[in-house]
């Protein structure tokens, strides 16, 4: 058994995944949306809008997120938050999962001109 708990002061929380265990997936939570344009070359990633309200840059396109939206990032998508509320909360689930070197050369940076930003 594995809990983990959340910390409000913390920007991005707890996760599990390849890192700490055996789950072929990777998830976790953030209290508010990171500008770090990226994208990954195999990962998808779901965001799930708990709480609060976020606009996210997928490529050329702005989307809002509301609570009880679902947003599905293909890989070879471009993307970052533009902007959150103070009370913005969303988990996120990776998959596959990927561990280690794996998981850190997965991901690109991108320039924000790719975003039309």
């Amino acid at each position: 058994m594995k809990i983990l708990q959340s910390d409000p002061a913390a920007n991005k929380g707890w996760y599990a995944g390849p890192w700490n265990s055996d789950l072929a997936i990777s998830v976790g939570y953030a209290n508010g949306g990171v500008d770090e344009p990226h994208v990954h070359a195999q990962i998808i990633e779901i965001y799930l809008a708990a709480r609060g309200t976020a606009v996210i840059r997928i490529e050329q396109q702005s989307i809002a997120l509301n609570p009880g939206d679902m947003l599905v990032v293909e890989p070879g998508e471009a993307h970052t938050f533009l902007s959150s509320s103070p009370d913005y909360f969303h988990f996120v689930i990776h998959t596959p999962g990927l561990a280690g070197n794996e998981a850190k050369i997965e991901k690109t940076a991108v320039s924000r001109a790719r975003l039309g930003l």
